[in-house]
């Protein structure tokens, strides 16, 4: 969804980079720092592990390793979170983050190229998840993880929760995705009316003619549909450069080369969005076996938060919760991560740490 979105950045990073590398450096070398740690039960293991046949990028970091483990499932597609390590860095001291770069994306994408990506299928991508997940469990010596999925990652992370119980101990939703192959146009009909008070008439033309059913798209046709979405919305159009943008100049763990490779990486990924386009959250079922928690930022255009709270209130879990994150976009965790860290410590890990039975 936000692959060729965000790839359009790229020139919002290296237009300027000549005059910027000074204190591109400076702001680094602070984040490494900030990264670092040192604590005697923590973790900060970094590395290709082998899974669905490629080499792939997994990072695990906390500052205690008896704390309850989140895995991360990042949207884009192609739009890995590890470039977000400075603004969630007090996430660590509560949880251990388990962050995977998908074939596709980010250091699994710079490994090996277009050519070793292997299949680039959703199901393909699917399979991967299970064993990132088997291997994070016996990698930490976890029984279950919380399993954390954002924006196109919540279309897997919906099926990983309902098809595998035994493996996670809590769903957390964040720009949580809700597709029912084409009946909510909602979407749609908000972002013709941003267009016409803004004036943009033609805009709003080539959007009213595509139609509100993504399945019947092209890739042309989604590509802009994307841009016009964030563009028509200033306080999204700001997350992008503040947040994601600006994490990514500034992450230690990314070069400029790898910089380059994050965008590559995003727009080759963008070949999995079509193929959801049919899906059916609710037609696959509204039950599910753990807790279930849904946090969406407040101001979210891209899956509106009552998009999500009708899906929401649909679903039958032995605990669920739904809360918004105030102020927010999409990005709404990395927007505002203290909120986000709140939520996660008194809704979900009372529920995670609390004795069996």
């Amino acid at each position: 969804m936000l692959a060729t979105v965000l790839a359009t950045g790229a020139a919002l990073l290296t237009a300027p980079a000549a005059g910027l590398l000074g204190h591109r450096a400076l702001r680094r070398a602070r984040n490494a720092r900030l990264l670092r740690i040192d604590s005697p039960r923590g973790i900060d293991e970094q590395r290709f592990v082998r899974i669905g046949g490629i080499d792939q990028w997994i990072s695990i970091r906390g500052e205690d390793l008896a704390n309850p483990v989140v895995l991360e499932i990042h949207g884009g597609p192609g739009a890995s979170h590890s470039i977000h390590g400075a603004l969630t860095r007090p996430w660590e001291k509560h949880f251990t983050i388990v962050r995977w770069d998908m074939r596709g994306a980010g250091k699994t994408f710079g490994r090996s190229g277009p050519g070793g990506q292997g299949e680039m299928t959703f199901a393909r991508l699917y399979e991967d998840a299970v064993e990132v997940t088997r291997y994070a469990r016996e990698r930490l010596g976890a029984d279950r993880l919380v399993l954390v999925a954002s924006s196109l990652g919540s279309v897997f992370g919906l099926r990983l929760a309902r098809n595998h119980p035994e493996l996670y101990a809590a769903y957390v939703g964040t720009d949580q995705n809700v597709l029912d192959a084409g009946r909510d146009t909602s979407a749609h009909a908000a972002l013709l009316a941003r267009l016409r008070a803004a004036g943009r008439h033609k805009d709003a033309a080539a959007v009213e003619r595509m139609g509100a059913d993504a399945r019947h798209w092209s890739a042309a046709q989604r590509a802009a549909y994307d841009k016009l979405t964030v563009a028509s919305d200033p306080f999204t159009l700001d997350t992008l450069k503040r947040v994601v943008l600006r994490s990514l100049w500034f992450s230690p763990l990314h070069t400029l080369r790898e910089i380059g490779q994050y965008f590559a990486g995003m727009k080759f990924s963008g070949v999995l969005t079509p193929g959801t386009a049919a899906f059916d959250d609710r037609a696959d079922g509204t039950r599910f076996e753990i807790p279930f928690f849904v946090f969406q930022g407040d101001r979210d255009v891209i899956t509106p938060p009552d998009r999500a709270r009708r899906f929401f209130d649909e679903v039958e879990a032995p605990v669920k919760e739904f809360a918004l994150i105030e102020d927010a976009s999409h990005f709404a965790s990395f927007r505002r991560p203290d909120q986000f860290l709140h939520l996660m410590l008194t809704r979900v890990r009372p529920l995670v740490t609390a004795p069996a039975g």
